[in-house]
């Protein structure tokens, strides 16, 4: 049964009501996050296998809390996502949870032979043999009224998915892979990952070079700028760019009235206050320690030669490895692991752990 828009209290209560009984429930969200920081959540859809419906969280005075609760407070109901790193996001941003347990079913397809980020309407085609009806993808979600239609297709995102899922967890306990997947799911739903710190907003900064003093700059300059787009509700580029962060960070102006000579600032900022924070900034930076320098550029702790072909044997195998038992090879090992096993790490490695030990593991430490 699909429900017309849910746009009122009462009638959103008492779906999340029903879906608290659910074994699992499918979720999707729409959202704009072109112009800013947090991205704007614009309409929710929720399916279980008797009923689906989509949100209007922008309706006034709607209360979500009951919807919010079932996807971070009730542990006895699944939420079922796919690609589902921005809708966690959102959910992260208003609660400061995360929606648990989960499960991506982009992640599970990589278990089951079908590559490493396939795309929503390619896995429904794949498992349900439907066309997506692509039409309305490039609705403005934060526009109303929303037409049937644009309502029909985001409603569609969870109804397929109610389909797939159930069949999905079959083949995956057929397989004996649904154990494959707890880590790559515990990582999704780590916060962590959703928290963006601004004392690591650097690291999102492409810079050369690592001269402790210019990342100290980068460090302090970057949570500048990540704490004033959080406070403007402004995404990063707009407060100042990549760019003119790391042209100030190598050479950083020495006083405020030099900000009108930076190339990307505006000249206003010589003698305002988003200026004089800015300024605080550089001035209040330390030099990186050694512990929180980036790796070095070559990253191949000391492969040499020789290491570099046993690096390479190792890639071939896990191609070879991943096309017998059909799963996506980043599941397997991740290249920075094969490189790390040549160059004679034995520790801290997932694929000399669990399955993937049993895998690809033992036959990666043979081989080396």
């Amino acid at each position: 049964h699909i429900h017309p828009l849910i746009s009122d209290s009462a009638t959103l209560a008492n779906l999340c009501a029903r879906m608290a009984d659910a074994d699992y429930v499918c979720v999707d969200t729409e959202f704009m996050r072109e112009s800013t920081y947090y991205p704007e959540l614009c309409l929710i859809q929720i399916a279980d296998d008797k009923e689906a419906a989509a949100i209007d969280p922008m309706a006034p005075g709607i209360d979500l809390k009951p919807l919010l609760d079932l996807l971070v407070e009730n542990h006895d109901v699944l939420k079922v996502v796919h690609a589902g790193g921005q809708d966690i996001e959102i959910v992260y941003n208003l609660t400061g949870k995360t929606p648990f347990p989960l499960f991506d079913t982009q992640v599970a397809a990589m278990a089951l032979g079908q590559g490493e980020q396939i795309g929503y309407s390619n896995l429904v085609d794949s498992w349900l043999g439907i066309a997506v009806d692509k039409g309305a993808r490039f609705t403005d979600w934060a526009r109303r009224p929303l037409d049937t239609r644009q309502i029909e297709y985001a409603i569609g995102d969870v109804t397929h998915l109610s389909k797939i899922f159930p069949k999905m967890l079959e083949r995956l306990r057929k397989t004996g892979r649904g154990v494959w997947l707890d880590q790559e799911m515990e990582r999704l739903g780590d916060t962590a990952n959703y928290a963006n710190d601004p004392d690591l907003a650097w690291k999102r900064v492409r810079i050369s070079g690592r001269k402790p003093d210019v990342l100290g700059r980068l460090k302090a300059l970057a949570r500048w700028r990540e704490l004033e787009a959080q406070a403007k509700d402004l995404p990063r580029g707009r407060i100042v760019k990549d760019e003119t962060l790391g042209d100030m960070a190598g050479h950083p102006p020495k006083k405020q009235a030099d900000l009108a000579r930076v190339r990307g600032l505006s000249a206003t900022w010589a003698g305002n206050d988003i200026g004089g924070r800015l300024m605080a900034a550089i001035e209040g930076a330390q030099p990186l320690g050694d512990d929180e320098l980036p790796p070095r550029d070559d990253r191949k702790p000391g492969l040499g030669k020789e290491g570099s072909l046993v690096a390479d044997l190792l890639k071939l195998l896990l191609k070879i490895r991943s096309r017998d038992i059909d799963v996506a090879s980043k599941l397997l090992a991740r290249t920075d692991e094969l490189e790390a096993l040549a160059a004679g790490v034995r520790t801290g490695l997932p694929m000399l752990e669990g399955w993937r030990f049993d895998q690809f593991g033992r036959d990666a430490l043979d081989l080396v």
